[in-house]
């Protein structure tokens, strides 16, 4: 199936009160993981690309062995750009033909981040690019402050933000941070239920790896449709080739640890898709 842009995803998903996993990728074998999974489960799917991963391989070899994968499949197939902070990210990646992009602009002023945001929204609606933004900030990632109530998402802001912006999806900070949790995560759901009342894009979880099953559904209830896992998909792989070569250590043919490293990535992905409620909704 060829690769779409997120807006017809995301906006079943909202209707039918489920959420799409959007998954980041480092390689081939994620590549093939995530799509595979998908495929098993009958669900829509989104690949990421994170601004520091484009540094490991460039937008337009992420997008071929997408667009590769994905022509052997019959469900939805999105790739997105992950916290792009600047019009050059944004190109880039649009340039090499992804049909989705996020522009984070969450530590910039929020006037500056409305005017940015506006004019990435304005040239990737000209070409059938969906765009995400992030209102609020979420720690854990490189620049991101450290985790405060003060930084999450005003519900009354988001909805200036999205009228001003036109954005197509919006992440909101309500207590999840990027990477491993070094305490209990607490979410602010009443926060997140507000939110949902007031605008009609579709709401991003960011920094759900770590997120018990409840937590996750709690989230979907009250308004998420896209929800980011990164981490966990990181651990299994370093995980399971790190256990393979230790067994192994003799064994100089490295599709042999790749090939258990994505076994081990379909399987967090396939168990995603369900606690996500996005099983056989294609």
């Amino acid at each position: 199936m060829a690769v779409v842009n997120t807006n017809e995803m995301l906006a079943d998903a909202r209707l039918k009160h489920y959420a799409v996993g959007a998954f980041n990728i480092e390689n081939m074998e994620f590549v093939q993981a995530v799509i595979w999974a998908a495929e098993e489960m009958h669900s829509p799917v989104i690949l990421q690309t994170s601004v520091n991963t484009l540094k490991y391989a460039t937008p337009e070899m992420f997008i071929s062995m997408v667009r590769t994968c994905a022509d052997t499949v019959k469900v939805p197939i999105a790739i997105h750009l992950d916290h792009g902070s600047t019009l050059f990210n944004i190109m880039s990646c649009v340039k090499a033909g992804y049909k989705s992009v996020m522009f984070d602009g969450s530590l910039l002023s929020y006037e500056k981040n409305v005017e940015q945001t506006r004019l990435v929204v304005e040239l990737c609606k000209q070409i059938d690019v969906s765009v995400e933004a992030e209102l609020g900030a979420i720690s854990g990632k490189e620049g991101a402050p450290e985790e405060s109530s003060s930084l999450y998402t005003d519900p009354e802001v988001a909805t200036d933000f999205v009228n001003r912006t036109g954005v197509d999806s919006l992440a909101v900070s309500i207590g999840s941070v990027h990477g491993l949790y070094k305490t209990a995560p607490n979410l602010d759901y009443k926060r997140l239920s507000e939110i949902k009342s007031r605008i009609e894009a579709p709401l991003v979880l960011h920094g759900a790896s770590g997120l018990s099953i409840d937590q996750i559904r709690e989230c979907i209830a009250r308004g998420i449709t896209k929800v980011n896992i990164a981490t966990e998909l990181r651990c299994a792989w370093s995980d399971a080739a790190r256990q393979y070569m230790a067994n192994n250590p003799n064994v100089f043919d490295p599709k042999k640890a790749s090939k258990l490293a994505r076994e081990a990535v379909m399987n967090v992905v396939k168990e995603k898709i369900l606690m996500l409620g996005s099983n056989s909704m294609v």
